[in-house]
């Protein structure tokens, strides 16, 4: 293997951004430059991983997006970096392993949600513009008792089930503190999760539909914690509180 010109944390990150982002299936022979930006991004990243199977695989299968068999060749795609993925993993510290959670269907996406908030020893801060009352059904019991959780979301996007969902939530769960409010309108545009006050977490889609039609990443945002973190206290303190 030649030598990388990123560290293996940052290849494992590289490669969890472009999974994160990556565009979808195309449609037709024609790519557009963002398409092809993004091929050449995986490309020069599997050549960092040094793993010549996967780059040959997935470099056929780019050369063959032309055809009309190109959504089962952007598969392809996505499994090598998938599998570029779990290398770097290994290689990378072990603080920085788990960063990149990708989830397959609503079940991996209900384990992983309950992994990351129960874990929280001090706090969990839920943020979702699209919030339901799903987040208390399918979530709010993997807190640990005693632990706060607090939900914030958007005054224009909330969903008319999550208020009266907190209500009844709160009677029969004493030991399980839950506060709920409401931002501004139309101030609210990430999914997150926070724990503890220093662990921020980013997810792909609203929880509500977490990987229902299509497959979403849960991705720990260590550079960028402590920003996201203290925006995120700014947008809670004035928020409107409903419950």
């Amino acid at each position: 293997m030649h030598g990388s010109a990123l560290d293996p944390e940052g290849l494992y990150r590289r490669i969890g951004r472009l999974i994160e982002i990556a565009p979808a299936s195309p449609q037709g022979a024609q790519l557009s430059p963002e398409f092809m930006k993004w091929l050449g991004q995986v490309t020069a990243v599997l050549k960092e991983v040094g793993d010549i199977t996967i780059s040959v695989e997935v470099g056929a299968a780019i050369n063959l997006l032309h055809t009309p068999n190109r959504a089962h060749l952007f598969q392809k795609i996505m499994l090598g970096l998938y599998q570029a993925l779990a290398i770097a993993e290994l290689r990378a510290p072990q603080s920085a392993q788990g960063s990149f959670i990708p989830v397959g269907n609503a079940f991996d996406a209900f384990s992983a949600i309950a992994k990351i908030i129960g874990a929280a020893q001090s706090d969990v801060l839920i943020v979702d513009p699209y919030m339901d009352d799903s987040v208390l059904t399918d979530f709010a019991a993997s807190v640990q008792e005693s632990v706060p959780l607090r939900l914030l979301t958007d005054q224009a996007t909330a969903k008319q089930s999550l208020t009266p969902a907190a209500v009844r939530w709160k009677a029969p769960y004493v030991t399980r503190p839950l506060q709920v409010r409401l931002a501004p309108a139309r101030t609210l545009h990430d999914r997150a999760i926070f724990i503890d006050g220093v662990q921020a977490w980013t997810v792909t889609q609203s929880l509500k539909d977490l990987a229902k039609r299509s497959p979403a990443e849960i991705v720990r945002a260590d550079d960028t914690a402590a920003l996201k973190i203290a925006a995120y206290e700014t947008i809670w303190t004035n928020a409107t509180i409903i419950v």
